[in-house]
């Protein structure tokens, strides 16, 4: 327990912990202090002296992020000798500043304009010409307005601290100082955290800007579509359309503060897409065209078809529904089509972690104080990525030593107190030494010394806090088994074992429990006469489709897996629907309706619930999804209890109570796993180059197709031959860039001198 010491601040006694930092007190306590570059997560800048406060005893006035807390402290916060030093820094900031506020495209979320608006009245006293520099992008989604920049210099530590990418740097000096990139053009996972701790307009969303303001927006608090972690989010939409996406701890306090990775804040073009299908869709005949139909017929018509198919007909869920969605279509197979053939379309089956576990989820916030973590395979950085960024601060800021165990040199090996580099396809031994007992054997098949597995078990054996242990996809489902249940023989008196799957999906936890009992998708496929299913497929299970009887798929665009559908359902978006995520931890997460659902489309649940009703058989939800959620509390053990209301508070999110098992014996899975090891080649070539920056974060699905700056995102960010010119780049409906060339460089005042030059922008070849 932390020692309570009594401050005194503006005449008023608290107890607070001692050594804790007086900003953050004295704004829990109430009291508000400016700051420009201080950032409760980064390292000290303490460069923009806006935090200001008179200490008792000192003789000068203290910035309040650099001091920590002592007993008997007495601090002032409000003064006017400390408004008119506040005021003097104020109007340095001022000076090369434009004062175009109406214009800016942050004006109403501009921390430098909230500040100097607070004062009522600030002079200038600088009369000289202002150091102005002119406007570019930085790349396909980062536009930057340097002459707004207060150098805090916020940017570049996200880029370093949260990132571990340093792709954006200060240069030159004093009042010279810009921001800026090498070689003028971004080249990193473009995030877009920058943007987001940015206090003014000098970082902005490329996609966003200019289209509206934020006061006009609605918000609306929701969850991350893409990554597991369950990134909380904010919808801007204005007039039915999404405009922006944002961490939510700009709105409402979330778990993951103010960090997005690019996915998250950008690829949402996808939502009111001119693709997105638009009415129910029906092929009448094999190889006809799909014809518009209403909803009345198209549910006629599956139901009809279904219902001959019965017990023949095999259910498949996308791992991005919602658990309503999910759980729908488990009630719709056993209590309408009264089979047990379901399936999740999700190629890393967590149900070997789950019915093992013998120890609880690790939180994020867990991770982040972690003593010891354990990374076996995985790419976080790139598929995980608030828990990359959890890793990275509990190494940089705490000393947590990270052991990471891989085939491949990722951008975390730099973080990686060890790095046991294995050879290809070999991890099945690591979770072999992990669970038995390291051998000469085992350590030959990974291609690595006896010495190196012996030293990360002992690390593990020293830690006294918590030692959290993750993995993926890349363990086979017998070694993710026995991982899962050997982690407990590590926990002690002074050691806490937690496990963190590193999930593929925004709901492959949740698909997971609301799908107890499913069978493998392989075997679904290939055993089905007739299927529906709401998503789409892989494109390595989508030729299993072949020669069905009869395909109903639910889905936002024409996929893939549509082309073999003889019944096409509009799915409402995460934007256009109620329900829940449950991510990676264990929490469950709220998703709110932003929008009305665009054209005829309805939520994957309902529809499943009108062509149910249509067979016979009454779900009880009248069409509400806090209905629906209620039904999975009464008959999913983990969610049991759980209400909507219970969800409300974003700040205490609800953990779900996954059932954690003693110690079973796996000496069945050990045999079968040792059999497996010793089958593996004595040797390897390793994998010595490090993966590019966002090759998965980048790559072009269902949803991030639609968004057209992905289409260059996804080609490796490639730089435009001038910069002089803005590369506001412009985009066809299917993705690609326009051909348009602009042949000679446009200097800045041109741009701004020539309405032409400026409302027609074109793509650089």
């Amino acid at each position: 327990m932390s020692e309570l010491i009594k401050v005194t601040i503006n005449g008023q006694e608290f107890e607070v912990e001692k050594g804790a930092r007086l900003i953050e007190v004295c704004r829990e306590k109430g009291f508000g202090i400016p700051s420009f570059c201080y950032y409760s997560d980064l390292a000290l800048q303490a460069s923009c002296r806006m935090c200001l406060v008179r200490i008792e005893k000192m003789p000068k006035l203290q910035t309040s992020c650099t001091i920590t807390c002592t007993d008997g402290m007495v601090v002032t916060t409000q003064s006017p000798e400390i408004e008119k030093a506040q005021r003097s820094m104020g109007e340095f900031l001022l000076a090369n500043h434009p004062l175009d506020c109406p214009v800016c495209d942050r004006g109403g979320e501009c921390e430098l304009q909230e500040m100097i608006f607070d004062w009522g009245d600030v002079e200038e006293r600088f009369t000289e010409k202002k150091n102005a520099q002119p406007e570019k992008f930085l790349s396909p989604i980062v536009a930057n307005d340097p002459q707004r920049c207060i150098v805090c210099k916020r940017c570049t530590r996200v880029c370093d601290e949260w990132m571990g990418e340093e792709a954006i740097e200060a240069g030159n000096r004093g009042v010279n100082t810009v921001i800026g990139t090498y070689g003028g053009w971004l080249n990193c996972s473009q995030c877009g955290n920058c943007i987001e701790v940015c206090p003014t307009g000098t970082l902005l969303d490329g996609v966003y800007r200019h289209e509206t303001r934020p006061w006009e927006m609605d918000q609306t608090v929701s969850t991350d579509v893409y990554g597991s972690d369950g990134m909380q989010i904010s919808i801007g939409s204005r007039g039915g359309e999404v405009h922006r996406i944002v961490a939510r701890d700009r709105y409402v306090n979330g778990l993951n503060g103010e960090f997005l990775d690019v996915r998250a804040r950008f690829a949402h073009g996808f939502i009111n897409h001119p693709d997105r299908i638009r009415t129910p869709l029906i092929r009448y005949k094999k190889g006809g065209k799909l014809i518009p139909a209403t909803w009345d017929e198209a549910i006629a018509f599956v139901s009809g078809k279904l219902r001959e198919s019965g017990k023949n007909t095999g259910v498949v869920a996308s791992p991005r529904l919602t658990n309503e969605s999910i759980f729908t279509l488990k009630r719709f197979a056993a209590e309408v089509l009264g089979t047990d053939n379901y399936a999740v379309a999700d190629r890393f089956d967590l149900s070997p972690i789950f019915d093992n576990l013998s120890v609880p989820l690790a939180t994020h916030k867990e991770i982040r104080y972690a003593k010891t973590i354990l990374l076996i395979g995985g790419e976080p950085e790139e598929e995980q990525t608030f828990t990359a960024k959890q890793i990275r601060q509990a190494v940089r800021n705490d000393g947590a030593k990270l052991i990471l165990v891989h085939h491949t040199p990722t951008r975390l090996t730099q973080q990686a107190s060890q790095f046991i580099h294995v050879n290809p396809n070999s991890l099945d031994a690591f979770a072999l030494a992990f669970s038995d007992a390291a051998n000469d054997t085992i350590a030959k098949k990974l291609g690595v010394e006896r010495s190196e597995i012996d030293a990360a078990l002992q690390t593990i054996g020293e830690t006294e806090g918590d030692f959290i242990i993750m993995f993926g996809e890349d363990l086979s489902p017998e070694a993710q088994a026995i991982v899962a249940n050997a982690a407990a023989r590590f926990a002690s008196d002074k050691r806490r074992v937690l496990l963190h799957p590193l999930a593929l999906y925004n709901n492959s936890v949740g698909a997971n429990d609301m799908m107890a009992g499913r069978k493998p998708l392989e075997e679904v496929l290939k055993n089905s006469r007739s299927l529906l299913i709401a998503g789409s497929l892989q494109e390595t299970d989508v030729k299993l489709l072949e020669n069905k009887d009869f395909i109903v798929v639910q889905e936002l665009f024409e996929t893939a897996t549509t082309e073999y559908a003889d019944v096409v359902l509009p799915a409402a978006s995460f934007a256009e629907t109620d329900g829940t995520f449950t991510n990676n931890t264990g929490f469950v997460q709220r998703v709110r309706k932003a929008i009305e659902p665009v054209h005829q489309s309805k939520a994957d649940w309902m529809i499943t619930s009108l062509i149910a009703r249509e067979m016979g058989v009454d779900f009880g939800y009248n069409f509400s999804a806090p209905m629906v959620f209620k039904a999975i509390a009464d008959a999913v053990p983990a969610y049991e209890g759980l209400r909507y209301p219970m969800l409300k508070d974003e700040s205490r999110p609800v953990q779900v109570k996954h059932k954690i098992s003693a110690q079973k014996d796996m000496s069945r899975e050990l045999q079968a796993l040792s059999a497996k090891v010793n089958a593996m080649p004595d040797e390897g070539e390793k994998i010595t180059v490090t993966p590019r920056v966002g090759h998965k974060l980048h790559r072009l699905t269902t949803m991030t197709s639609k968004t057209p700056q992905f289409h260059l995102l996804a080609n490796g960010n490639p730089k435009p031959e001038n910069l002089l010119v803005s590369p506001l780049l412009q985009f066809n409906l299917d993705g690609t860039p326009r051909t348009e060339e602009i042949s000679e460089a446009v200097s800045v005042r041109d741009r701004v001198d020539d309405k032409e030059a400026v409302s027609n922008r074109a793509v650089l070849k």
